[in-house]
């Protein structure tokens, strides 16, 4: 058998009750999110569980709330014995591949992307900056695009590479939609704006980085015990300085998730267990690699039916 990799989700996937049957099922699930509530001071939970939606979408409370959802269902699979050979996370994701593998405790990655999403809404105010899903249109073109645009004024570059054909672009609202008429006009399919509420992974965050470099500098960052494949470079890191300095990088670097996961399917990973809300990460990885064995774990059923397979072997 091949070798496992854990992804971990970013922001989009969050869904009111997110984690609500882990918890209601295993103990230490509950414990993770109690935790959550007690290091930010308010109830994350009630928010995760119940909503509304709108709060929960909000920068500052979806990254706390997803990293308290992943690492609460990781604890399903943990207690069904699954272990991971490497692990990734999407964005927001890797400080739960990080939790996961060891390198911050959960305490501290919780306040983390708590400030994190803090401080990209103050580095752009709401409404001013934004991205948008450019499908059916390769890397080069896009960069050709956002470059002419840039070039003019109107700041916009690519911000995730997620998988063959999807491309997001992110920057001020005017550079993100001339960018999105330009591609369209160049050949891309469509051009979805996302729904978020800044321009994350461009240059504009970095501001933000400088305020998050002190935040990090304040928790204890250790050696990773698993190879965690850093979003920046698409390698594999596990020495806590290199850690520290990706994360600042990631703020205002491209997510380069598809080369990320040729990484891991070079690295001998065959099969990919994605734990957290939804399954955004399981069909990318579809998408770059039609044979791999793809498993999202979002609740006790899911969660049942990968162990399921993976202890069948």
């Amino acid at each position: 058998m091949g070798k496992i990799a854990f992804l971990f989700p970013g922001q989009g996937s969050q869904t009111v009750g997110m984690a609500k049957d882990a918890a209601e099922h295993d103990d230490r699930a509950r414990a993770v999110i109690a935790e959550a509530d007690e290091r930010l001071g308010f109830a994350l939970s009630k928010l995760m569980f119940n909503g509304p939606q709108e709060e929960l979408t909000l920068t500052y409370n979806a990254q706390p709330a997803l990293l308290a959802a992943s690492i609460a269902l990781l604890q399903f699979v943990d207690g069904a014995g699954l272990k991971a050979d490497y692990v990734a996370g999407h964005s927001l994701g890797e400080y739960t591949a990080l939790v996961a593998a060891g390198a911050m405790s959960f305490a501290d990655a919780v306040y983390a992307v708590r400030r994190r999403g803090e401080l990209m809404d103050e580095a752009v105010p709401a409404g001013e900056g934004t991205m948008a899903a450019v499908l059916g249109m390769d890397a080069e073109a896009i960069e050709a695009v956002t470059n002419e645009i840039a070039a003019q004024g109107d700041p916009v570059e690519p911000a995730n590479f997620n998988c063959p054909g999807q491309i997001v672009i992110s920057g001020s609202k005017a550079g993100v939609e001339k960018a999105g008429r330009l591609a369209k006009e160049r050949g891309a399919k469509r051009v979805i704006p996302l729904e978020v509420s800044g321009p994350f992974h461009s240059s504009l965050m970095k501001p933000a980085a400088e305020k998050l470099k002190a935040v990090l500098d304040s928790l204890a960052i250790r050696d990773a015990a698993i190879p965690v494949v850093a979003n920046v470079t698409a390698e594999p890191v596990t020495k806590k300085d290199d850690i520290a300095r990706l994360l600042i990088e990631q703020l205002y670097s491209p997510v380069r998730w598809e080369q990320s996961v040729r990484t891991l399917l070079s690295l001998g990973v065959d099969t990919f267990v994605e734990i957290g809300p939804g399954k955004v990460l399981s069909g990318l990885v579809k998408k770059i690699d039609r044979n791999a064995r793809v498993y999202a774990v979002n609740d006790l059923a899911s969660l049942e039916a990968a162990v399921a397979a993976l202890k069948g072997e």
